[in-house]
C-alpha cells in the first residue's frame, strides 16, 4: 500500500506523462516558459494578416464593441444583444482569458484605415467532451462580405498551430449562418 505522499508522487508522474503525450499529439498546447508567458502578457499586437491586425481588446474598445454587440443582425447567432454591463463584462472576460490562457477574442483592425472592424480569436471550449481550441469571429455588419472573416480565421488557425502548438482547431457554426459555412 502506498502512503499518501508516495501515492501523490506516483499520481503526479502519471498525470505529467499523459499531459506530455497530449502535448506531443497537439491536443494540449505546448508548455510555455515563464519568459514566453511574460512576453505574451506584455504583447498588445498578437498577429497580423495581409489586411488585418489583431490586438488585445481593451476598455477603450467599449464603443466599437457596443456598435457590434448591440446590432441584432450581428448578434443573430447569439440570439441576443448585449447591454452596457454585458459589454463591460465581455471586455473583462477577454482580459482574463489573455492572462490565464494566452488566447481570447482580439480586436480586428483594418491595417489601411485603422478601423476597428470586429473581433476574432481563439477560446478553449468543451466540444463533444473534448477540451479543444475553437476559432470564432464577429464583424461589424458594414465589413461583412469582404473576406475578413475567412482571413481572420486562417490567421488565427496558423497562430494556433505555430505559436500555441496545437494540431487541431475547431469552429462551431450555426447551419443557418450560410456565409460562415464557406
Amino acid at each position: 500500500i502506498l502512503h499518501t505522499k508516495e501515492f501523490n508522487a506516483v499520481y503526479r508522474k502519471l498525470v505529467r506523462k499523459r499531459e506530455n503525450a497530449f502535448i506531443r499529439e497537439g491536443v494540449l498546447p505546448k508548455r510555455f516558459s515563464p519568459t514566453e508567458i511574460q512576453r505574451y502578457l506584455n504583447q498588445t499586437v498578437m498577429l497580423e494578416s495581409d489586411r488585418l491586425l489583431f490586438r488585445k481588446i481593451s476598455a477603450e474598445d467599449f464603443e466599437d464593441l457596443a456598435d457590434m454587440l448591440r446590432d441584432p443582425e450581428v448578434m443573430a447567432a447569439w440570439e441576443h444583444t448585449f447591454s452596457d454591463e454585458q459589454i463591460q463584462k465581455w471586455i473583462e472576460t477577454q482580459l482574463t482569458r489573455y492572462r490565464d490562457h494566452i488566447v481570447g477574442y482580439f480586436a480586428v483592425i483594418h491595417k489601411e484605415s485603422g478601423a476597428f472592424i470586429g473581433q476574432a480569436g481563439l477560446m478553449w471550449s468543451d466540444i463533444q467532451e473534448v477540451r479543444a481550441l475553437e476559432v470564432g469571429y464577429m464583424l461589424k455588419r458594414r465589413y461583412w462580405h469582404n473576406g475578413y472573416a475567412g482571413e481572420s480565421a486562417a490567421a488565427l488557425i496558423q497562430y494556433a498551430f505555430e505559436e500555441i502548438g496545437v494540431n487541431k482547431v475547431y469552429a462551431t457554426i450555426r447551419p443557418e449562418n450560410e456565409a460562415s459555412l464557406k
